[in-house]
């Protein structure tokens, strides 16, 4: 079984599950935090909408600079509608299933590196980009994002199992 063969089942499930925790994230909400460090509950489903986008990069590209010398930096996502997170969120996660798809196994232990201005901040091989980078980092975010929405009175979907609102898996 190839790598990308192993880790679609796998980035197929993790995706549904967080757009099940984005579709629950009320538009009159997107300005709530818990915490005046946290993100605001609108900019936090953004940035989970944005992170496939980084697997494609990371398996099609050699790095990434955030903040290139002489350009503006990197813009994050800042959905102002459902409807435009779960649209970047689709795009993003069709794209990055499509890279996963096609990468090659000698490829995926290729280094890929995060920059800034120019400087490496980080090399990884092009599989930890997958795991790590995007599937770990928005399974991070995706529990906090459901802690958001329980200090809001949402119902928190299913994830790994049943939740206190859905009593079953789904």
């Amino acid at each position: 079984m190839s790598i990308s063969q192993s880790l679609l089942p796998e980035f197929d499930h993790e995706m549904a599950t967080a757009r099940k925790v984005i579709e629950r994230v009320p538009e009159d909400k997107y300005s709530w935090k818990p915490h005046e460090k946290s993100m605001a509950m609108g900019r936090l489903a953004s940035h989970i909408a944005e992170m496939p986008g980084w697997g494609t990069s990371g398996l099609t590209t050699d790095e990434f600079d955030v903040a290139p010398v002489g350009q503006p930096p990197m813009q994050g996502l800042n959905a102002s509608s459902r409807a435009q997170l779960l649209e970047a969120f689709d795009a993003n996660v069709a794209k990055c299933r499509a890279a996963i798809a096609a990468t090659g196994d000698a490829d995926y232990m290729k280094p890929w590196s995060l920059k800034r201005a120019g400087q490496t901040m980080m090399t990884m091989p092009k599989i930890a980009v997958v795991r790590t980078f995007v599937m770990n980092h928005i399974i991070h975010h995706r529990g906090q994002l459901s802690v958001y929405l329980r200090h809001n009175n949402v119902p928190v979907p299913s994830i790994y199992g049943p939740s206190a609102d859905e009593g079953q898996m789904g």
